[in-house]
């Protein structure tokens, strides 16, 4: 992933569609661990917004810190700020009601990525393509990308409440970046829209002045072309290097796996990578055997308090296959992991939405930022080797592969392909 020259001032970055993995200077990058210190400052940023407030998560509770951002969000609509949510139907689908009654005519305008409102919908082609983004930004200035949903850190909707918060991370992000999670969560919006009001686009088009304009306007919504106007330009103070990465089924299907096995096939020193839910593709697996044969210390940290059994028997079913490579594995267990981070060398590292799973490389929407730069890098290794310190490491020698491995490996991948066919995904993973 190569520097970008250009900045938002240039007309050909300006009319990019939903945004390419390009590293750009001028941001500000701010490491936030859990919706403790995410949210807050979330809500603070839209307290202070102008002009319009976009939105995208698949989970929106109805719990204290989901009441929370979605005071600000009418709170902003109320001083006549635009303010445009877009949640997951299946991810926020037991608590759309409660939502809908918090935002009821305060115009917020709420929107439902394919919505499961219906016995039928369930039948409807695309349904296991799930919104899996976590996304707000801000008058274009001010953006917050992660793994984080609106739901307190310490509520599980599975398991209930417990002590401690889950273990999960968000990056606070200002300079020329914000403007490209403005243009994604705003494609994403409009095709919750178009999903289930496209009679009602269908007839404003037939009935508008000019048909043809209007329908290269949908179009450009759709795709995630940037409105006129520009966003913040890139100053020296902010010297950081991003990247915003997006997986998509359309032009960047493989995007954030690719930004992933670069930089793990490029590794020095170290890769050390916080995911809950893990079972890689080939090429995937083969980059992290690769790195620790020659050399590299990699490790992985996974979930020890497990919340979905198919997806802990899915990374354990790889343990001893990386393990006999080199590659240490610790398992979380003070609470849930939720987070999807990494750091490479001294000098890389992510945070963002996405596992390292079948479901989200290949099916779910998914964003993530790169971030090359010294101090952010080490700032999350603290937070990595803290989490690492209070984890279990998987001991002992690793098994040769007999009958029962040979059974648990091949009862995963057939569940994992039987899933991918269902949702339209031919070929092996």
């Amino acid at each position: 992933m190569q520097p970008d020259p250009s900045g938002p001032d240039d007309p050909a970055w300006e009319d990019q569609a939903v945004p390419t993995a390009r590293l750009v200077g001028g941001n500000q990058v701010l490491l936030l661990q859990g919706g403790d210190e995410c949210f807050p400052r979330m809500c603070e940023a839209i307290e202070a917004a102008r002009s319009e407030v976009w939105l995208a998560t698949y989970i929106f509770n109805d719990d204290g810190a989901g009441r929370m951002v979605a005071d600000a969000l009418v709170a902003a609509a109320r001083r006549g700020v635009a303010v445009r949510l877009v949640v997951d139907g299946f991810g926020t689908l037991s608590t759309m009601d409660t939502l809908r009654g918090w935002l009821r005519d305060s115009g917020v305008q709420l929107e439902v990525f394919r919505p499961l409102n219906r016995w039928y919908s369930w039948l409807q082609p695309g349904q296991l393509r799930r919104l899996h983004q976590k996304l707000c930004v801000v008058d274009r200035e001010v953006a917050f990308v992660g793994g984080i949903n609106i739901i307190d850190d310490r509520h599980d909707l599975h398991h209930g409440w417990s002590e401690q918060p889950r273990l999960d991370f968000a990056v606070e992000l200002r300079g020329p970046l914000a403007l490209s999670v403005q243009i994604t969560t705003r494609a994403m919006w409009a095709r919750a829209r178009l999903g289930h009001g496209w009679r009602e686009e269908v007839k404003a088009l037939v009935r508008s002045a000019a048909p043809m304009d209007e329908t290269l306007r949908l179009i450009r919504r759709l795709r995630g072309k940037a409105p006129p106007g520009g966003g913040p330009t890139a100053t020296t103070d902010r010297p950081m290097l991003a990247a915003f990465v997006v997986r998509d089924n359309f032009r960047q299907r493989r995007a954030i796996e690719r930004a992933y096995v670069e930089a793990i096939r490029g590794a020095r020193q170290s890769v050390d990578i916080a995911v809950p839910y893990f079972y890689p593709g080939r090429a995937f697996r083969r980059s992290l055997r690769q790195a620790a044969r020659r050399g590299v210390s990699v490790r992985l940290l996974l979930q020890g308090k497990v919340d979905y059994r198919i997806a802990a028997l899915a990374a354990r079913a790889l343990y001893d296959e990386l393990r006999a490579h080199g590659v240490r594995i610790f398992e979380y267990t003070p609470a849930f992991l939720h987070a999807k981070v990494a750091v490479v060398d001294d000098d890389w590292a992510t945070v963002g939405s996405s596992n390292i799973d079948p479901l989200s490389l290949l099916l779910n929407l998914e964003a993530n930022v790169v971030v090359q730069d010294r101090d952010f890098a080490a700032s999350l290794a603290a937070r990595f080797d803290a989490a690492v310190a209070v984890s279990a490491e998987v001991a002992g020698a690793p098994v040769a592969r007999g009958w029962r491995s040979m059974l648990q490996r091949s009862f995963v991948a057939s569940c994992a392909n039987i899933y991918l066919r269902l949702a339209g995904i031919t070929g092996r993973y």
